[in-house]
């Protein structure tokens, strides 16, 4: 999804508790995205609990048992290059993948829900000089510019974290513009400025509850491109390093192997792939839900 394509919010009503039992009413009836959903679950659950659920250490090394394939004993999935437990490194590397992948997003739905919410009701010059700072980095494609930022700030999970950031705020922020632009023309923030209410007031009672809703469902829906391009960083040498599991690094290390255990050497990209295509399905799901029929 791009900024063009930022979930419409006409008509626009107040939204209230009946709204969102409304919103969670629909998406529970919507078969995909609870699957989605629960997928998604499972994933992170795997990933809080992973010293009580995984098999072995993910950090041992066996030069003797390396590369072996799935399903050999006390190696449901695997080894790796240095004979890793696979399953282990999997649950583990969840960790980092969703850390790389889904804190950026919410980085950037913070920062750009206040810029573009300042641009769109301010308006004049506020949003000329806010909009054309984001567009510059706008203009750029995202893949060329998470790795021009992560290659400037050098290797590392939190340079990685700060150059994917900047990549979404701008995306993030120019949804937040368009929502807040068509709110600010609507009856009741018309009246509340005309009986005196102060922007500040306008902005917290009549626009956040409004706009942000659309907004959220945008960022989630970024996340997938987060977590793809996240694993891209780690598997250009650009995110985490060696010996941390994360899956985008384990593609990398496992490159090697693609033509004697081409199975296990694809299972990193296959969590990326189920992972990444959860949240977008539960992304697609919840804007249908949050859709304010007539």
């Amino acid at each position: 999804m791009t900024a063009d394509t930022a979930p419409s919010v006409a008509p626009v009503k107040q939204l209230g508790r009946g709204y969102w039992a409304g919103v969670l009413r629909r998406l529970s009836r919507d078969p995909v995205a609870m699957t989605a959903a629960v997928i998604i679950l499972l994933i992170v659950l795997a990933a809080i609990f992973a010293p009580y659920i995984a098999p072995a250490d993910p950090y041992k090394s066996s030069m003797i048992r390396r590369l072996r394939p799935i399903g050999t004993p006390s190696f449901p999935l695997g080894s790796d290059e240095l004979g890793r437990d696979m399953l282990s490194r999997l649950i583990y590397g969840g960790r980092l993948s969703l850390l790389m992948g889904v804190l950026p997003v919410f980085c950037a739905f913070g920062i750009g829900s206040l810029l573009g919410i300042a641009a769109g009701y301010a308006g004049g010059w506020v949003n000329t000089v806010i909009m054309r700072t984001v567009d510059v980095f706008y203009a750029f494609p995202s893949v060329l510019l998470a790795i021009a930022l992560s290659g400037t700030l050098g290797a590392g999970i939190l340079n990685a974290i700060v150059a994917l950031t900047v990549v979404f705020v701008p995306q993030v922020t120019r949804v937040a513009e368009s929502v807040t632009t068509q709110i600010r023309t609507r009856d009741y923030v018309e009246a509340a400025r005309v009986s005196g209410a102060g922007p500040f007031t306008i902005v917290r009672v009549h626009v956040l509850g409004n706009v942000l809703g659309p907004i959220f469902v945008y960022a989630t829906s970024l996340i997938s491109v987060s977590m793809i391009l996240a694993s891209g960083l780690s598997f250009l040498g650009l995110g985490s390093k060696p010996p941390e599991p994360e899956w985008g690094l384990m593609l990398n290390t496992l490159r090697t192997a693609i033509y004697t255990q081409p199975m296990v050497a694809a299972l990193p990209g296959v969590m990326i792939f189920v992972t990444s295509i959860s949240f977008n399905l539960l992304s697609d799901g919840l804007r249908s839900a949050m859709e304010v029929k007539a």
